[in-house]
């Protein structure tokens, strides 16, 4: 077993609104929280603490309490942290879901985590309006924060400024957020994560991850994504950082926002490591403010992460984690220089891991010549993994162990001085652009193709060296399909992040004696 090399940290026995606004001094109050570029506003801590509160008091007044489920379907704006906050205030339990989604993926969401409220802006009124609908949540439980007809808003809600009652629940076992991922196969879960579990992650990653009061951080990876809620949304506000909000990802407004907020620190996904790399209008900006830039969500190839490096004249670190973690389980520390740019570092702060042999079940441990050991699964363990997959007991069964070893599904080396990196993925999920994509869901959408016998998905790299989702297609006789028809037909049915990117027509999917899909065949054809 391995463990973290850092000593194990206290975790506050407290709500994570506890943790992030009781712990405010006087001297943090009139610090700057949130900086909205379209218009120049700034949030400070004191007026950010009394939104949460008021908010809360506004949901308590009309019934919510901590059996409530709220969906937020929001981007990156500073309302975003007053509603999600006042929320988890109040002891309800909040599923961030994916601005992305069309009305049929979050009215599932909706009736899958049994949620009774929806908060949403108006740009996204539209399919938040039908899920609604079809999910039997009327209009006076859809909070649109910027106003429309006949819905209660934030402004309104807010000039109320009712107190919330005091609420009690034991942090540890109740939920705080309910997240969907994948898991390692199937269709998107609700995961179960805790105050506890959030709480904890946001200590652990303060020891390994420096980000300090005094930084200015652009928030463009989604706060509904967990690397978005704990590492830029709950870890800055408990530094007392300020977040500079981007709602959507444009790499000029991306620049310019560093440029003319002089960000410090920045939280990105690979793809736009790859854009910092490669593309030539990263010149035309001044990004000397930048001193340390942290990618995760993805693995981010070491060729790329040093030319971004050496663009930005900043050091570019990796870290890794997942929803189930809360979601991170490992981080490059600044201070370790000897790391290799391709590495997810070490294990944080009260973390132990294993590395298990997928084929005999054998704990790996032995170091080889060069420094590593033979690839295996990696198993952890920690305060941040979750309680398990909302009522799925099937699935947290076998992805948490007796033991409290979460089985990551993916496949690392440990290097003797102490860090990790991730060679493979026994699980079958695709993350394109940070986002999982389930096989089996495309899978599902091609079979119902009337001109589509049979189809499989697997992920591939794209000339980026970033992961897409492919499809391979075996299409009905003289159907005359094509690769454009195929991809169109998915594109009009999933978020956009989901769209197939490629097809190949075979003949014949592989498959086992048992029916199941055997992408190893697959992915062995893609590098032939």
């Amino acid at each position: 077993m391995f463990q973290s090399p850092y000593p194990p940290v206290d975790i506050p026995d407290e709500s994570i609104y506890d943790d992030l606004f009781g712990s405010l001094v006087e001297a943090d109050l009139d610090r700057v929280a949130l900086i909205d570029p379209a218009t120049g506003a700034e949030t400070t801590y004191r007026s950010l603490r009394a939104q949460v509160d008021a908010f809360a008091g506004a949901l308590a007044a009309r019934g919510v309490d901590t059996e409530t489920v709220v969906a937020l379907l929001c981007p990156n704006v500073p309302a975003f942290a007053t509603v999600f906050h006042g929320i988890l205030r109040l002891g309800a339990i909040v599923t961030t879901i994916n601005s992305l989604y069309t009305a049929h993926e979050i009215e599932n969401q909706i009736q899958d985590a049994a949620a009774t409220w929806l908060v949403t802006v108006s740009p996204l009124l539209g399919p938040a309006a039908e899920a609604a609908r079809a999910a039997g949540i009327p209009d006076d439980r859809v909070i649109v924060l910027d106003g429309a007809e006949g819905h209660p808003d934030l402004r309104s809600m807010l000039a109320e400024g009712r107190t919330p009652p005091d609420v009690a629940f034991d942090p540890s076992t109740h939920v705080a957020v309910l997240p969907y991922s994948s898991g390692t196969t199937g269709n998107p879960k609700g995961v179960m994560l805790t105050h506890r579990n959030l709480v904890a992650n946001v200590h652990q990653c303060r020891v390994v991850i420096e980000l300090q009061r005094d930084d200015r951080v652009l928030a463009v990876l989604p706060f509904f994504h967990i690397y978005g809620m704990t590492v830029l949304l709950n870890l800055a506000l408990r530094q007392r950082a300020s977040l500079v909000t981007m709602p959507r990802f444009d790499l000029v407004e991306f620049l310019r926002n560093i440029q003319e907020y002089r960000c410090t620190f920045l939280f990105i996904a690979p793809p736009i490591a790859v854009a910092l790399a490669k593309h030539p209008v990263v010149d035309d900006f001044d990004t000397s403010s930048v001193r340390t830039v942290f990618s995760g969500a993805a693995p981010l190839d070491g060729e790329t992460a040093e030319a971004a490096a050496r663009r930005m004249s900043a050091r570019i670190l990796q870290g890794y984690g997942m929803s189930e973690l809360s979601p991170v389980s490992h981080a490059v520390p600044e201070d370790r220089v000897d790391m290799p740019a391709s590495s997810v570092g070490v294990l944080i702060p009260n973390t132990d891991a294993k590395l298990i042999d997928p084929e005999t079940g054998a704990e790996i441990e032995a170091h080889g010549d060069d420094g590593l050991t033979a690839p295996g699964e990696i198993w952890v363990r920690g305060p941040n993994v979750m309680l398990g997959y909302l009522n799925r007991p099937d699935a947290t069964a076998e992805t948490l162990d007796a033991d409290g070893f979460l089985h990551t599904g993916d496949i690392g080396v440990h290097h003797v001085s102490g860090y990790f990196s991730i060679v493979d993925r026994l699980k079958e999920l695709i993350k394109y652009k940070g986002y999982q994509i389930a096989p089996a869901e495309l899978e599902a959408l091609l079979l119902s193709h009337p001109r589509i016998m049979d189809a499989a998905v697997i992920g591939v790299d794209d000339d980026d060296k970033q992961e897409i989702p492919k499809a391979f297609v075996v299409a009905a006789p003289d159907s005359g399909l094509t690769a454009d028809e195929v991809m169109a037909f998915v594109a009009a049915e999933v978020a956009p992040h989901k769209k197939v990117r490629r097809v190949e027509f075979i003949e014949a999917i592989p498959k086992s004696a048992s029916g199941k899909i055997l992408r190893k065949d697959l992915r062995a054809r893609e590098r032939a």
